[in-house]
């Protein structure tokens, strides 16, 4: 079926048939040809990430792959109701003893060269916007609940922990609005490529493959606060020295300014795996989905104090050179 869009849409005969990480692949013309959903991009979303690609690959990213226009010349492909990009790339190289944290640094660094204005998938300077627009769609949704008996278990567990979530996402919002006002950024604290939600798969677990159509442009200190939440819900209890060493390997290439930590730590404050646990939850109309969530929510639940010692002691945790004198929200100052 893949195979059929190739040669209709694009124009390329498809040749053997294979899965790199979690994508439809096909090799033929010394390429690999790679299948990736545009994930709600529209076409000029996709044109300028396609530029962005091109400009990391000329500064020396042989993980980047190219975005293949359609033969009509659009990035985006529609085919059997699904919207696709067509990425290439030449054998993609193996997973090895990669330093993660070298490795995005360096990525970040390439990202700071791009050479034209980035508009559309641009978001840095925007987190108070969004955020803010998050949670007032999400508390308009709990106040239609709050008053009528929960419909299921999951939606009892979300009327009775909004409150908490609402506490600590205005929290986040105050301390990113003190950081703008209190810090001024320096020249790391310019704009890069970075990821929608950076995590330790994001580019594979056995092959590397940096999908742009997973990027947006934005502070570095997004990737590393995601990536940092990724392993405290992977393990909590392990991923200290892990967090240590990965922002030790980062710094090494690319040393963090105030404003960076401050804002990485106004990101780590706000609730964004709760917030998107629960609107995944009503935008999913699968049961299977709907159970995995539910489960997802309780672990999240049982782990908010756990979390709350993570924040508070992340500073020391991370290594930054700063720890005692960032601020931290006033409900942290005595942990």
């Amino acid at each position: 079926m893949l195979g059929q869009m190739l040669e209709k849409v694009y124009g390329i005969t498809a040749g053997e048939y294979m899965r790199i990480e979690s994508y439809d692949a096909f090799r033929g013309n010394g390429f690999y040809y790679i299948v990736a959903n545009s994930r709600g991009k529209e076409e000029e979303e996709a044109a300028e990430l396609q530029k962005i690609a091109a400009h990391l690959t000329a500064y020396g990213d042989r993980n980047v792959p190219a975005i293949l226009p359609t033969k009509s010349g659009s990035i985006i492909a529609d085919w059997e109701g699904g919207k696709y990009c067509l990425l290439a790339l030449g054998p993609p190289a193996r997973q090895g003893q990669m330093r993660l944290g070298r490795k995005l640094a360096k990525f970040h660094e390439r990202g700071r060269m791009v050479p034209f204005q980035v508009e559309k998938t641009a978001r840095i300077g925007q987190w108070k916007n969004m955020w803010e627009t998050r949670l007032d769609q999400m508390e308009r949704v709990w106040s239609e609940r709050i008053f009528q008996p929960a419909s299921d278990e999951f939606e009892r567990i979300f009327i009775e922990s909004f409150p908490y979530f609402v506490g600590l996402s205005e929290n986040a919002i105050q301390y990113l609005v003190d950081t703008e006002l209190d810090e001024d950024a320096e020249m790391i604290d310019g704009g890069t490529v970075c990821h929608e939600r950076f995590s330790e798969g994001s580019w594979g677990r056995q092959y590397v493959l940096k999908n742009p159509m997973d990027w947006v442009f934005d502070h570095r200190s997004r990737d590393l606060a995601e990536w940092a939440r990724g392993r405290f819900f992977h393990n909590s209890r392990t991923c200290g020295p892990e967090i240590a060493q990965f922002f030790s390997d980062y710094r090494s290439i690319a040393p963090l300014s105030k404003f960076s930590w401050r804002l990485l730590y106004a990101r780590l404050l706000f609730p964004l795996h709760y917030l998107e646990t629960i609107e995944t939850y009503y935008s999913s109309n699968r049961e299977s989905i709907q159970k995995a969530l539910e489960d997802r929510l309780i672990a999240i639940l049982k782990q908010t104090s756990d979390y709350e010692q993570f924040t508070a002691s992340f500073f020391a945790t991370a290594g930054s050179p700063f720890a005692s004198a960032l601020p931290k929200p006033e409900w942290q100052a005595n942990r």
